[in-house]
């Protein structure tokens, strides 16, 4: 009798969770008022145009939800959040390429979602130039989500609570696949992270160790060309001497430009929280921070394409040695925000 009413108070329980979670996203929401991007004075201007797409409180929760909603998948299995895991700043951790639909593999490994306000470009080959349009890529994409907005919209147009969201957020019931996009990218806009050691170090709050602070200076003198700024990345396209791989068959921004030029050229990622988002490069071929370095040290093919940067005083790659390859990595460990990685308001 004891295990039977203790049974049932555990049912009953889970049944209240039930309730106040899938509640959680609706209560706050019955007065609209703007979202204001915070971040500090020293990021770049934000790129997300708001004027276009106003970023909302009751916007950011329909996003918030449709980020983790398996129905935008043809099988209702996979959702952005499946790829894009916040404990590691939203990227596929163990996975070297995405891992979609039916056990289908992508041909390149999963970016983190970090900080997408501040970029002009989005992608491997920087194909998307609006945040608004980045979700329809993984959305259609075969071997990623493998359905169609028409397909999504008719799912999520059945259900009642994601009809009560959108009227909150843009006035009436109907869910259209413009506003599901808007919501998405008003939801990455807001994943912002800048509260790692080293935003701490730059506004004076903590200090850096010795090995820390040669790992900035190091950092600064063999990695900053191109990792640049407070994102630690300027952006650009660069051939860094990888080897094709055959088995995706990816030459990177090529595929966008079909230019012999941008052969093997990939966009250059940020460094921000780089201790978390394993495995490395376009198709995830290395799984430390000292392999990277390794590469890039000892491992850099010369070809005609290779980054002017890493064929410099007749040496190709980066001259590092061990020691200070240990000191870059120390300072990199200083990019991790784990109060990105933990914050409720971007979790499912």
């Amino acid at each position: 009798m004891i295990k039977q009413i203790f049974k049932i108070g555990l049912v009953l329980i889970s049944f209240l969770n039930f309730i106040s979670c899938s509640e959680e996203v609706i209560q706050p929401l019955e007065k609209d008022e703007a979202v204001n991007l915070q971040f500090p004075s020293y990021f770049p201007e934000v790129t997300f145009d708001k004027s276009e797409n106003p970023i909302t409180k009751n916007g950011v929760e329909l996003g918030r939800k449709l980020f983790y909603e398996g129905r935008l998948s043809r099988n209702n299995t996979i959702s952005c959040g499946f790829c894009h895991i916040q404990e590691n700043a939203f990227t596929h951790h163990g996975h070297t390429v995405s891992h979609g639909i039916d056990d289908r593999l992508g041909i390149r490994n999963a970016p983190p979602i970090q900080n997408m306000a501040f970029l002009k470009r989005y992608m491997w080959d920087g194909v998307i130039h609006n945040l608004n349009e980045q979700t329809i890529i993984p959305m259609t994409d075969v071997n990623e989500m493998d359905s169609s907005m028409p397909e999504a919209i008719a799912k999520l147009s059945k259900d009642e609570v994601y009809k009560k969201l959108c009227k909150q957020a843009y006035g009436d019931e109907n869910i259209t696949g413009e506003r599901v996009l808007k919501a998405l990218s008003q939801f990455m806009a807001t994943l912002i992270s800048a509260d790692s050691k080293y935003d701490r170090f730059k506004q004076g709050k903590e200090s850096f160790s010795s090995e820390e602070s040669q790992g900035l200076a190091l950092f600064q003198q063999k990695c900053a060309s191109c990792h640049s700024g407070e994102l630690f990345t300027d952006e650009s396209f660069r051939n860094t001497g990888m080897y094709y791989n055959s088995q995706f068959k990816d030459a990177g921004r090529y595929r966008v430009t079909l230019d012999q030029n941008d052969w093997m050229k990939f966009r250059v990622p940020s460094l921000r929280n780089v201790e978390f988002t394993s495995p490395y490069m376009h198709d995830g071929r290395f799984y430390t921070l000292e392999a990277v370095l390794n590469f890039y040290s000892d491992n850099v093919e010369d070809n005609p394409n290779l980054d002017a940067q890493l064929k410099q005083n007749n040496h190709i790659g980066i001259a590092m040695n061990t020691q200070e390859k240990q000191f870059i990595i120390a300072f990199l460990k200083t990019l991790s925000d784990k109060n990105f990685i933990t914050n409720p308001k971007f979790a499912e």
